[in-house]
């Protein structure tokens, strides 16, 4: 455990500074490129005024033969393209595999001026985050980088969640985290193959009313590690994410797991497919009249404080508050989102 006075120093002679606060960056869906595959590169330049981060993968999903592919494929995406203010991020093979180093190595060296992520699969504890930081410090040292590259873990052990407190504090490197709710599923011996959502056998079933039916309730299969990550992620000033939801012929479960997650805090999800960007876009995005009545509280409470009736309801310090996190982040929507800045009135 470093000392608070040690804690944003750099771990390697000539490593960019640590930040000190995550930049303001809108990232409402994170979206998976497989960047073996050419002609998905091909598509990355028309991708990136859709989406809030193109994200290249390269572990689950690419074939054991097609890892330096796709690693190779990341670096030249990279190269090829500007991305503006939309987040370039890779997902790197886990720190058990035998590729992970070279991912680190060869992307940091040839393409970390870039690169603002780093997603970091199977995290169990901060022993991970540790390892990590002191790699990336210093490749980055090596390469000359001077902005420091960020790292998102992705939540998705038993191990992990136990340790999810410590993970959220374990470097100011930390971004976020991301629900993996398949290999979590593993983890805990849970009898699902679903990717994400929730299951109809987890449901809870009405009192009995003498003759009537009973109606069965299905319940979140997720809620309880949605709640504790956010949890993690806020109290340490990092964000939380949703991450896939694998059945892209359900457009409507889709958007209610996300809308879930959105309503409990987290600030994005993954897209993997391209019907999800638009999902992702609209849940994570304020709605405009909650916008306008967010609106309506601050310019009744200037400072916050005291309380005053709007329709009919009171409005306090706490309901101020809230708003404020509604209209801060139709704030950040508007800045990149003509349309909905119109409809916000920002």
């Amino acid at each position: 455990m470093k000392t608070p006075r040690a804690f944003y120093q750099p771990l390697a002679i000539g490593a960019p500074a640590p930040l000190r606060e995550l930049p303001v960056q809108l990232e409402r869906m994170i979206h998976f490129v497989p960047p073996h595959v050419e002609k998905m590169r091909a598509k990355v330049p028309d991708l990136i005024s859709k989406v809030d981060v193109v994200l290249g993968n390269l572990e689950d999903a690419i074939p054991a033969d097609q890892k330096t592919a796709a690693r190779q494929g990341f670096i030249q995406m990279a190269r090829d393209n500007e991305f503006g203010t939309t987040g370039l991020w890779t997902r790197i093979n886990c720190l058990n595999s035998p590729w992970v180093l070279d991912d680190l190595i060869e992307i940091v060296t040839e393409v970390g001026d870039k690169l603002d992520v780093v997603m970091l699969p199977k995290v169990e504890g901060p022993w991970d985050i540790h390892y990590i930081d002191q790699l990336l410090a210093q490749l980055e040292a090596r390469a000359g980088i001077t902005r420091p590259i960020m790292v998102h873990a992705i939540l998705e052990t038993a191990e992990g969640v136990k340790n999810v407190d410590a993970i959220a504090t374990a470097s100011p490197r930390m971004h976020g985290m991301s629900l993996g709710p398949a290999d979590l599923a593993a983890s805990r011996a849970m009898k699902t193959t679903r990717v994400g959502g929730g299951h109809p056998d987890y449901a809870v079933l009405s009192d009995e009313a003498g003759e009537t039916a009973r109606t069965a309730y299905q319940q979140d299969l997720w809620h309880y590690t949605v709640a504790k990550m956010v949890d993690a992620c806020m109290s340490a000033g990092i964000k939380a994410f949703y991450g896939p939801f694998g059945d892209f012929s359900d457009s409507a479960a889709c958007e209610a797991q996300f809308r879930n997650a959105f309503l409990m805090g987290c600030a994005g999800a993954w897209s993997l497919h391209p019907s999800q960007i638009d999902i992702a876009k609209r849940v994570f995005s304020p709605e405009p009249k909650e916008v306008a009545f967010a609106l309506r509280i601050l310019e009744g409470m200037p400072d916050g404080t005291g309380a005053v009736m709007i329709d009919g309801k009171m409005q306090d310090d706490a309901t101020w508050k809230q708003a404020k996190v509604i209209v801060d982040l139709a704030r950040i929507v508007a800045a990149k989102d003509p349309d909905l800045a119109e409809l916000y009135g920002l």
